[in-house]
């Protein structure tokens, strides 16, 4: 068996056609959208709503963890647009998704990205596509656990959850062979991002698991530029599968 693995694809609809190509199957571990490319300033649902030189000083702002004027500038700008502006949102995420799922190979299974709207996925899903959170199926003789979204930050994505709520998801997950989640356990080496020069939030619940039931794989994403991109718990590897938006390649497990 071959199944290519991608993650934080934000945006990469080109890429995403031909990840799965010569695989039996690709997992998409989430983070779908791009709201904005701190790479390129010009990508992404902020900067087409607001240009890129607004979208660089937000940008600043948060990597400065100057949070508070982030949210305040961001407030004064999502005021100048005309009606609700959950409204601008969803129509530039619904655009995404469209063009997204449309791309998306299959068969697949997903699960979702902190930055991810779950509710919206429901009307962009192929036959081919499923979608699993705190479930696990069988894939060429594997069991395959998946847990998705993140947990709450001082950044306020759509789908970071309690610690709890997580913590259920990774439990109702049980024992497999490969555990995909799309935070990283909470190991610090793999949270660190070497880039944007701070620490992700990583699951304790995963690492304990991680810890009881030693699976073969861990497989995650989220960080986009790790100080270790793996390491290994016991018999298990855990890997980040890479930043797909920046690479635009899959990780390839093979069994």
């Amino acid at each position: 068996m071959r199944v290519h693995v991608i993650s934080d694809v934000h945006g990469r609809a080109d890429a995403l056609a031909g990840a799965g190509a010569g695989a039996d199957a690709l997992i998409c571990l989430g983070d779908l959208i791009l709201f904005i490319d701190y790479d390129d300033h010009a990508q992404g649902i902020f900067p087409d709503l607001f240009g890129a030189e607004r979208a660089a000083e937000f940008i600043r702002l948060r990597t400065a963890k100057r949070f508070d004027e982030a949210r305040a500038m961001s407030a004064r700008l999502w005021s100048t647009l005309e009606g609700d502006p959950r409204e601008h949102i969803e129509r530039n995420v619904r655009a995404q998704y469209e063009q997204l799922f449309a791309a998306m190979p299959e068969p697949a299974y997903l699960t979702y990205g902190n930055v991810d709207l779950p509710r919206l996925w429901p009307d962009y899903l192929q036959d081919g596509h499923r979608v699993l959170d705190g479930q696990s199926v069988e894939i060429g003789g594997w069991r395959f656990g998946f847990v998705g979204g993140g947990l709450k930050t001082t950044y306020r994505t759509p789908y970071e959850i309690s610690d709890e709520e997580f913590a259920a998801k990774v439990e109702a997950v049980g024992e497999v062979d490969v555990l995909c989640c799309h935070i990283p356990p909470a190991v610090p080496e793999l949270l660190y991002d070497v880039v944007a020069r701070r620490f992700e939030r990583g699951s304790e619940a995963t690492l304990a698991a991680i810890k009881r039931t030693q699976p073969r794989y861990a497989l995650f994403g989220h960080v986009h530029q790790p100080l270790h991109q793996r390491t290994r718990i016991g018999r298990t590897e855990c890997v980040n599968v890479g930043h797909f938006r920046g690479k635009g390649v899959p990780f390839i497990l093979e069994w």
